[in-house]
């Protein structure tokens, strides 16, 4: 009871500081209240990799395509494309009339200098080289772009159509405007305020070219860390949507009369990660032991609200996934004989960080250090904020172990380039990094499916990772909101269909 108290308190001061309290008989339009785990390190879409970040630009850019509610990349700022015989040459043609929030209309130009903008090494865009296959970019006309590649490229339109594509204005790239602060697109939404630690407010586009959407004119994504808060907010009213509900919130939220909770099988890959040049997990055998350690089946179910097993590094649900789970079942006594053999014990401290606002990978991580402190391993958990994990676990690789999720790609490549010649797991194999650039320029799915089954082999026997399995997610909504969708594989958050419904 004081725990809810506690929270509820803390929710009223959030959300009277946020503005989301209205005065009594005030006749604004009701915004849609969202929770929001973190700050976005930035608005600028190809300044960033962060899922977070993605999840917020989506409201406020567009792209030349997209996935729909299948998975299945359509039209979007295009109309329509067109791909060469060789695949070397992809002609895109554009959607009349669009606006940019600025009021400039979108043209191939837009397009041409925001691609020029991502290629430019000054950007120093950490998805460069999703675009370094072009050679070339010709204008024949204000609606037309030309792409020319310098080789085929498979994963080429997934990128197109992924966040980091998106198309900005090219009189403000021109002008060297600050994106990350002050984003401008052709998006659903325009980003009206941003207060760090507090809340993104954005107001409907009216221009938007997907004529009678988005169908909210507000939504406020208001940065609460805390899960009890969220869930607290969700059941009082306050906030509209908590996308991720845990475990232990589900009996208090199957409870409420005003709540309902949706649950799909997530396109993540949870996993925790191994700094494999860090000894002592730079020995094979001290990373089998820890797949051997853990049950994997018990994490997702306490954590992660369920989910399905996986044994490489590739999500569930996807077309290219390969079972490998027979490889490491759950075997505390194998995992101990493993350690014996490679003469590692409580002798040596190991530090799992963990990113502390996320509460299902803390879980994670707490039962993965039961799991191992089992085997006779010496565990130490270090709980760091969100931009400390990135800047130095992800981009930097200081840690040993990390409990994570990866979000899903549009093409494989998206999920698999790098691997083979380090990443942050510092893992490193030649075999595996040219069958993962061959794919690349392989076209056809069969064709590709086989040089993916091999390298998924190789990482699941190599194990960079303890691969655990892709989640469940439970979102929890109140009754009165209709149309939340996320975006297959992406995970990005797309608020063009929701609406409230008379209650």
């Amino acid at each position: 009871m004081k725990k809810l108290l506690k929270a509820g308190l803390i929710l009223i001061i959030l959300l009277a500081v946020t503005g989301v309290l209205f005065a009594a008989g005030e006749k604004e339009t009701k915004p849609l209240n969202f929770a929001l785990s973190g700050n976005p390190d930035t608005l600028d879409p190809q300044a960033t990799s962060r899922t977070l970040t993605f999840q917020v630009d989506k409201s406020i850019y567009d792209t030349l395509a997209e996935p729909n509610e299948k998975g299945v990349i359509v039209p979007a700022l295009a109309e329509s494309w067109d791909v060469s015989d060789d695949s070397l040459t992809w002609t895109f043609h554009l959607r009349k009339g669009v606006k940019f929030h600025n009021g400039d209309t979108l043209t191939s130009a837009d397009v041409k200098a925001t691609f020029e903008r991502i290629t430019d090494e000054k950007t120093a865009s950490p998805n460069k080289k999703a675009f370094d296959v072009i050679s070339s970019m010709d204008t024949p006309d204000d609606l037309t772009v030309v792409f020319t590649l310098s080789k085929p490229f498979a994963p080429f339109l997934g990128s197109i159509a992924s966040g980091w594509g998106a198309i900005l204005p090219k009189s403000l790239i021109d002008a060297g405007h600050d994106f990350a602060s002050q984003p401008v697109g052709t998006g659903p939404y325009k980003m009206t305020e941003w207060i760090r630690d507090s809340k993104v407010v954005l107001d409907r586009n009216s221009d938007y070219w997907m004529k009678g959407y988005p169908k909210i004119d507000k939504v406020i994504m208001n940065i609460i860390p805390e899960a009890s808060v969220q869930i607290q907010g969700l059941v009082s009213g306050q906030l509209d949507i908590v996308y991720m509900v845990g475990k232990d919130d589900l009996p208090l939220l199957e409870k409420s009369d005003d709540v309902k909770l949706v649950k799909n099988l997530t396109s993540l890959i949870m996993v925790m990660a191994i700094n494999c040049s860090q000894p002592p997990f730079d020995d094979l055998k001290v990373r089998q032991a820890l797949n051997y350690a853990i049950d994997k089946q018990k994490v997702l179910d306490t954590a992660y609200s369920g989910g399905k097993i996986i044994g490489t590094f590739m999500d569930y649900g996807n077309a290219y996934y390969k079972d490998f789970t027979d490889l490491y079942p759950y075997n505390p006594e194998k995992a101990k004989q493993l350690l014996k053999e490679a003469g590692v014990g409580k002798d040596v401290e190991i530090k799992m960080y963990l990113p502390q606002n996320y509460p299902p990978h803390v879980k994670a991580g707490e039962i993965y250090q039961e799991m191992l402190t089992k085997v006779g391993l010496n565990v130490k958990i270090q709980m760091v904020d969100w931009s400390t994990w990135i800047g130095d676990v992800y981009r930097k690789s200081k840690f040993d172990l990390t409990v994570i999720g990866h979000t899903g790609k549009l093409d494989p490549n998206g999920t698999l380039s790098g691997y083979g010649k380090g990443k942050y797991v510092q893992w490193y194999n030649d075999e595996a990094a040219a069958l993962i650039e061959k794919a690349a320029v392989t076209m056809g799915y069969e064709n590709r499916k086989a040089i993916y089954d091999k390298v998924l082999e190789i990482m699941a026997g190599e194990v960079p990772f303890v691969y655990l399995g892709s989640s469940y997610r439970t979102q929890g909504i109140r009754k009165n909101v209709e149309g939340f969708r996320m975006t297959p594989n992406l995970d990005t958050f797309d608020f063009r269909w929701t609406e409230f419904i008379d209650e």
